[in-house]
């Protein structure tokens, strides 16, 4: 079994934003606040069994994915980490987001790669991986090696989570794998839903350090800090 608390590294979308409040209305969930939100109308019946895997997360695209600490390692310490983090200039990647389908689920994603996301991503693998106690074979197991690659395995033992570097894809998740049939009328409505919002071009400006404290709790906001270009 995974320790607890466990912590990642986020971006989420600034509270009280026309983004969050698109993503976590969807979701259902507030990771800033902590608490259940109502749902929108005029969504399926059952709209919270179909976001019930990305509720648990929070409206996010994940940097660093979630991590155990390792020993001797504190969160006031990994607070810090992410300050210092912030701080280093660096370009801010800017997107067009879409909502699009993507392995199965609805996510909101870049319309075009952005070479900058990508190493902010990477960056960010790299630098709080110091930070991360090592996978347990449970942890290990459940990431179901064997349908990785062999490049995705390697990443998978080397940094605790698969789909780094190469691999990395930013997404902010809005359901879970929905039936090939359901994929399309989903992608339709929240396209509607998005455009609705009138969200533009999207800074990746923040970075978010969020706290899961048991395996049946949901993640939630502790600190966000701006990234200085």
């Amino acid at each position: 079994m995974a320790n607890f608390p466990r912590y990642a590294i986020y971006f989420t979308a600034a509270q009280g934003s026309a983004l969050d409040q698109f993503g976590s209305a969807l979701l259902g969930y507030d990771a800033y606040g902590g608490g259940d939100l109502p749902f929108p109308s005029g969504l399926p019946s059952d709209w919270r069994d179909l976001t019930q895997d990305p509720r648990k997360y929070g409206f996010h695209a994940t940097l660093k994915a979630p991590i155990a600490l390792a020993d001797g390692k504190a969160e006031t310490r990994l607070a810090a980490a992410c300050e210092l983090f912030a701080d280093l200039a660096r370009p801010v990647p800017v997107i067009r987001p879409v909502v699009e389908a993507i392995s199965g689920f609805i996510a909101v994603i870049p319309a075009e790669p952005s070479a900058e996301l990508e190493v902010l991503a990477a960056e960010a693998t790299k630098a709080f991986d110091p930070f991360r106690a090592p996978l347990t074979p449970e942890d290990r197991a459940r990431r179901n090696p064997e349908r990785l690659t062999p490049r995705q395995r390697d990443y998978l033992d080397r940094w605790g989570y698969p789909y780094v570097f190469e691999e990395f894809r930013f997404h902010m998740t809005l359901t879970t794998r929905l039936p090939a049939e359901r994929r399309e009328p989903a992608v339709a409505m929240l396209r509607e839903r998005f455009a609705a919002t009138g969200v533009g071009p999207l800074a990746i400006d923040a970075i978010s350090l969020c706290r899961q404290e048991a395996a049946n709790s949901r993640f939630r906001v502790i600190g966000r800090w701006q990234l200085h270009d």
